[in-house]
């Protein structure tokens, strides 16, 4: 209850005329204060007008008014310049550190809000407000999605700036990492991760003349060149040979293979297919970060991530059968998710840790010139009457239903705001 009285107090969700304190004095709210999430009170920096006189100072939130002292507020000097405590229940009245008489609010919970607030909390739907979700302007919607991108990508740079100083602010290897993590496509990205973390990005650059060294190391490290039946191709062999030679001279230590999922995977997007891409990319592109920082547009992007495989993979989709003959390049949708898990939160991450708007900016366009994302939760979302207008709008909807659908921080979300307030 404590948490709900003082988000009406912040939104002012409440009756703002006739105000009056329990000791019957006038009472005006000018500035409900900025809300503090550490020790001390409520609300810093307020603002209340009593009988005409203006007060500034703290503003403290409890159901009962006993509980001032059930917290230890009365001998404690952090509140002592606290100019307003609002409750529900007035039981007792309560005092400063040097005996103070402080002034109190009966805060009236609106019959409306409550049910609504019922509803809300109650509600055992994925996406609490579904049924209501049509009744929320579209503006409003737009701009609650718009603050969801930037907390989207405000998240993922928190992720980054972790790589960054794990690897001593090396902005290649924590986009290498972020870039091995996403050619995982959600089945695969930890164990993607894991690979990358474990496989130093300046071992592949030592190799960067030989494409068949590279994939070694990636294959090798995966533990996938384990095996020694003679009937495996020649390419498996070599690679083999290449991964033992490298091994000694790195000091690696591989990954167990069986930690790739392959069940259930299309044969395009089977492990084997995305470790030969992701050789073919590093191989062709040693700085690629710096690459695509530089790149002019989406379609110069996507050339540096669309690199063909070695002949090999022509034939084959592993290392035990062959197949018809098709290149693997990556398409365009997985593109499109590279590009918004990768190039997107990378180019912002660096905007913010130089102060540079303009590639904050980038990143932001990046987003809205890619099409809308299609899984379960943007279906979800259709059906409730949202519709994406393009990346930037999936990766909001994703936001919100992980972080406050999900969570039940209906309070905390715009659209559930605009629905108490009716």
């Amino acid at each position: 209850m404590e948490q709900l009285l003082q988000y009406l107090w912040k939104y002012r969700l409440y009756r703002a005329t006739d105000l009056q304190t329990t000791q019957g004095e006038s009472l005006e709210i000018i500035d409900t204060g900025i809300q503090n999430r550490d020790a001390g009170p409520d609300f810093f920096n307020a603002k209340i007008k009593i009988n005409g006189t203006v007060w500034a100072g703290s503003v403290e939130i409890h159901e009962k008014a006993s509980d001032w002292f059930l917290h230890g507020h009365d001998s404690d000097k952090a509140y002592d310049n606290v100019i307003l405590h609002v409750v529900q229940t007035e039981d007792t009245l309560v005092y400063r550190s040097n005996h103070d008489l402080i002034p109190q609010w009966e805060i009236i919970v609106p019959s409306t809000i409550l049910r609504n607030i019922e509803w809300l909390l109650s509600h055992d739907g994925d996406i609490p407000c579904f049924e209501r979700l049509p009744e929320i302007d579209t503006l409003y919607q737009t701009e609650w999605l718009d603050r969801l991108l930037c907390e989207r990508l405000e998240r993922k740079t928190a992720d980054i700036y972790k790589w960054l100083n794990l690897y001593k602010q090396d902005w290649n290897e924590a986009f290498y990492i972020l870039l091995c993590r996403n050619f995982g496509f959600s089945v695969n990205s930890d164990i993607f991760e894991r690979l990358a973390r474990s496989l130093p990005l300046r071992y592949i650059q030592k190799q960067r003349g030989s494409e068949s060294q590279i994939e070694a190391l990636f294959f090798g490290q995966a533990g996938m060149l384990e095996e020694s039946h003679q009937e495996f191709h020649h390419y498996y062999r070599l690679l083999q040979q290449e991964y033992q030679f490298l091994q000694k001279k790195f000091g690696l230590h591989p990954l167990e293979s069986h930690l790739f999922r392959r069940l259930r995977v299309r044969p395009n997007s089977s492990p084997y297919i995305k470790l030969a891409q992701l050789a073919a990319v590093w191989f062709r592109h040693d700085m690629l970060f710096s690459a695509i920082m530089n790149a002019g547009n989406l379609r110069e992007i996507k050339e540096y991530l669309r690199a063909e495989t070695s002949v090999f993979w022509d034939t084959h989709y592993n290392f035990y059968e062959s197949s018809p003959c098709q290149k693997k390049i990556l398409g365009e949708k997985s593109l499109n998710i590279l590009l918004i898990n990768t190039v997107a939160p990378m180019m912002f991450a660096y905007g913010k840790y130089y102060h540079l708007p303009e590639y904050t900016d980038r990143a932001m366009k990046v987003l809205e010139r890619l099409p809308p994302e299609e899984n379960n939760i943007i279906y979800r979302f259709r059906a409730a009457g949202i519709t994406a207008r393009n990346a930037g709008d999936t990766q909001a909807l994703i936001q919100l239903k992980r972080n406050y659908c999900e969570t039940k921080k209906c309070l905390l979300c715009q659209f559930g705001f605009r629905l108490l307030k009716r």
